[in-house]
């Protein structure tokens, strides 16, 4: 990384979450992935960057440097768009009608893999003009997760797109549910709880697991967990499932739980699914999922100028994002016969968890750890945190319009994280009515085929088991 000693020319400081992404033991990438209506015609995508994209923050613009005391920060240096757009070249076809699903699932397997350069911006734009089952063309936004989570990039992108149907509405979010915050459960949690005593206790339980589970004890050796030799970006797979949003809504109207819990219920049950497949006897192991929570007490996103603006803490731009341990329930006979309890113990586990305090003093331990030694150090615990556990699941809410660049219209729209040091990452992302459950397994050691069909079996099984249940 390239040292500079004019203080004059730094933009910011580097955020200590941004430092623990960039470090030694962790370099985690986030994937957006938006499938064409139509073919694409990438002549204006020059403009659309220079224009829309590359003003919405200065981190766009910036490399990340040392400054003469050895503390990373974003420096602004002109931008060669060239270098950061990519349009591949597959080979031809057998026939007209050739789709090119394989190519792209390579494709994106491949820069999943590999490390931005560091001597510009952390960012590229791939543009795949070749079709697939699900789309006319793919367009795929590679970002390092230190210029921002989930949420702020989600906005970024909101900013850059258009209402297919109407260009001058604004677009608007699935539900006038306010969004899950810790801070926002906290104080919740203070008015519920029947003692200061019960929250002090739930806090102090499952802050003690959470470090056991960062430091000491690790996950079983299963299907879905390799335990290999440590790389820091492992090989990995992309594919995905798409659920209507109406039949997961179904699901929750039915249970009384959260669409949240479904989701998670549907995955922990997918899973365990996939591990009987593969050996009977690990459907019983010990198996933890790393659920991250966005910590932003607001209602839905914000402008890009308001996020910028650094007085507006509730909405700042950045990594602003909190892990819970929530265990996967094993496989019993009994829950095989009434999936439904795998919502239940996710709603159970996952409340219980949210109505601590236990998220704030992991935030604390990480802020000690770097003050007393260093990023390094901090960042290697947030590694070993993700080691020791099963999967990362976490999720993003798009828009129910669908979105319009350069009047192409996207049809789909997912995304993924790459980078961690385990063999599954899932994501869930919304859009349009439907629900996109994304996962990136390690190469040659999951099988995404079989894994997709126990996804799709969990998700028909729950609503099938839902149905059942009388008004």
């Amino acid at each position: 990384m390239e040292r500079f000693d004019n203080e004059e020319e730094l933009v910011e400081p580097v955020s200590p979450t941004g430092q623990y992404l960039t470090s030694s033991s962790l370099s985690v990438y986030i994937l957006g992935v938006l499938e064409a209506e139509i073919p694409i015609d990438d002549s204006q995508t020059v403009p659309l960057l220079q224009n829309l994209f590359l003003p919405i923050n200065s981190r766009f613009s910036s490399i990340m440097i040392r400054d003469k005391n050895g503390e990373k920060k974003w420096k602004k240096v002109e931008v060669k768009l060239e270098d950061h757009i990519k349009v591949p070249t597959f080979p031809n076809g057998k026939s007209s009608n050739f789709l090119y699903d394989e190519h792209i699932e390579d494709y994106m397997s491949t820069i999943a893999l590999e490390h931005l350069p560091q001597h510009r911006p952390l960012w590229e734009l791939h543009i795949i003009k070749y079709p697939s089952t699900n789309a006319c063309g793919t367009v795929v936004f590679k970002l390092h997760h230190a210029l921002g989570d989930g949420f702020s990039l989600m906005g970024a992108l909101l900013s850059c797109m258009q209402r297919a149907d109407n260009i001058s509405l604004p677009f608007t979010l699935p539900s006038s549910q306010r969004p899950r915050s810790i801070y926002n459960n906290t104080n919740e949690a203070l008015k519920r709880v029947p003692s200061m005593v019960s929250l002090a206790f739930r806090t102090v339980s499952d802050f003690g697991w959470s470090l056991l589970k960062s430091s000491l004890i690790e996950d079983d050796q299963t299907p879905i967990r390799s335990c290999a030799e440590d790389v820091k970006l492992r090989q990995m797979v992309i594919s995905n499932v798409t659920i209507s949003l109406d039949q997961i809504k179904e699901v929750k109207a039915k249970l009384g739980v959260s669409i949240n819990d479904v989701l998670a219920g549907v995955i922990f049950f997918g899973i365990r699914l996939y591990m009987q497949e593969i050996n009977l006897k690990s459907s019983q192991t010990q198996s933890t999922a790393l659920v991250l929570l966005n910590t932003r007490n607001i209602e839905g996103y914000k402008s890009v100028k308001e996020m910028v603006e650094k007085t507006n803490s509730r909405a700042a731009w950045g990594n602003q994002y909190a892990f819970l341990h929530v265990p996967i329930p094993e496989l019993s006979d009994s829950k095989y016969a009434n999936p439904l309890e795998f919502v239940w113990e996710a709603n159970k586990e996952m409340n219980k968890r949210k109505n601590s305090l236990a998220t704030h003093l992991t935030g604390m331990l990480l802020d000690t750890l770097r003050k007393l030694r260093g990023h390094e150090a901090a960042a290697k615990y947030l590694h070993t945190t993700l080691r020791n556990s099963s999967t990362t699941i976490s999720n993003i809410i798009g828009p129910v319009e669908q979105m319009a660049v350069a009047n192409i219209p996207v049809k789909g729209f997912y995304f993924m994280v790459a980078g961690s040091p385990e063999s599954l990452t899932i994501t869930i992302m919304s859009y349009m009515g439907k629900i996109r459950i994304a996962f990136g397994v390690e190469k040659d050691f999951i099988d995404k085929q079989l894994f997709k069909s126990c996804l799709e079996n969990s998700i028909e099984m729950i609503t099938e088991a839902a149905r059942k249940i009388s008004a």
